[in-house]
């Protein structure tokens, strides 16, 4: 079931690459709200807030380990994990699986979320993977912390 998450997690975020990709790319910016957040076409050639760029074989290889090391938790462990662990898990699992398709077909990962905080602060850019991956991870650290991991 879980698996199912991960599956609908990297369709949603590789439609939405997809998107931006045929809307955004030849300079094209979408406001939605005026001074606060874009759509923008970004090709991020590093991690996460674009550091490490031009590592590509670096995150290719970190994320196969980690891919390889969630499915294999899951399977050994899923019978004792609580369900918000699983679900977690399942959408940290989606991300590095849409991030990691971008680093293969394209040799960088597509972002085009884009936030200001009151015209003082940008964001650095960021897709649907990136969210899940922030969002699951957080669930796993408070889990962790709270040792509620299991059932």
């Amino acid at each position: 079931m879980v698996f199912i998450l991960t599956a609908a997690i990297v369709i949603l975020d590789q439609v939405t690459k997809m998107w931006a990709i045929n809307t955004l790319k030849d300079g094209g910016v979408i406001t939605i709200i005026p001074n606060f957040f874009r759509l923008v076409y970004v090709e991020n050639f590093g991690a996460a807030f674009g550091i490490l760029q031009n590592r590509k074989w670096i995150f290719i290889i970190i994320s196969i380990i980690v891919i390889i090391a969630i499915v294999l938790f899951m399977l050994k462990n899923y019978n004792k994990l609580n369900i918000i662990l699983k679900i977690s898990l399942a959408m940290l699992l989606g991300g590095a699986i849409g991030n990691f398709i971008d680093r293969v077909r394209l040799g960088y990962v597509v972002d085009f979320l884009s936030f200001r905080l009151f015209n003082a602060y940008e964001f650095p850019v960021f897709n649907v993977a990136d969210i899940f991956i922030v969002v699951s991870t957080l669930f796993i650290l408070v889990l962790v912390l709270l040792n509620k991991h299991e059932i």
